[in-house]
């Protein structure tokens, strides 16, 4: 799919992308022909080995960390500056920190409720309030937010993920409806085990087999599969699924 997919011209954002799935959207939105801003926090220099080995461009590294409200404006004006308009928006940044209920202090279960939510929900709102905005000046544009299987089958762990990413989800579902009238459309895929760095500890650890038994295929999704859904749902091939919440988990949980 992705030879086929065409983003010549377009800006894009993607929040996170110094590995993992944010690195593979970076690839492919490259490789279609896009602009794009790999977005960072802390990891600099696996950010800029990211956008060296993008094709085409131009591309820019940007660092924020998308929990400070203040910083979302400025990063999506500093993207339009520099790359000449802004196009596309993907919200993959998050985190996730176990916060057991039965094992943590209430100063630790607030401490990662507040990082959680502010890095995986409000974050991620502020960044497409001011892309929204600047996208309907420049006549539209789309939205792909990276949620999780999580918001659906649960989080023990990790109750906040959870939480934070059916936020996301229902947050997509709404501007969807309110920005469709300006040409800007908002979609979200919700993954479930992807084979990333942070994944390492579970998948190759002694749960490791039984994570992969989750789906029939015997194993957890790449990077790049991922990506592949992001693409095509950005690619304005799909505007009229906007709204739409695409589970990429390989049949481990099923939704009615």
């Amino acid at each position: 799919m992705s030879e086929k997919l065409e983003f010549g011209g377009r800006v894009a954002l993607v929040t996170g992308a110094s590995r993992g799935i944010g690195k593979a959207v970076a690839v492919l939105l490259a490789r279609g022909g896009a602009r794009v801003a790999v977005h960072y926090r802390a990891r600099k220099a696996e950010a800029e080995d990211v956008a060296k080995g993008l094709k085409g461009g131009p591309h820019r590294v940007v660092q924020s960390d998308v929990a400070d409200a203040s910083a979302a404006r400025s990063l999506v004006d500093q993207v339009a500056r520099d790359l000449g308009g802004f196009d596309i928006l993907v919200n993959n940044a998050g985190i996730f920190e176990a916060a057991p209920i039965a094992k943590v202090s209430y100063g630790e279960w607030r401490q990662r409720w507040d990082r959680t939510i502010a890095v995986n929900l409000t974050g991620p709102a502020n960044l497409m309030y001011c892309a929204a905005r600047r996208m309907m000046e420049t006549g539209g544009g789309r939205i792909v937010n990276v949620g999780s299987r999580g918001a659906f089958r649960g989080e023990p762990d990790s109750p906040a993920y959870g939480a934070s990413k059916a936020g996301l989800h229902s947050l997509g579902q709404s501007l969807a409806q309110a920005l469709a009238p300006h040409k800007i459309y908002v979609m979200t895929v919700a993954p479930g085990w992807v084979e990333t760095d942070m994944a390492q500890e579970h998948l190759h650890g002694p749960a490791g087999d039984a994570i992969r038994a989750e789906s029939p295929m015997g194993r957890v999704a790449t990077p790049e599969e991922v990506a592949e859904v992001v693409g095509f749902l950005a690619s304005g091939r799909a505007d009229f699924a906007t709204g739409c919440l695409v589970d990429v988990n390989g049949a481990s949980y099923l939704r009615t």
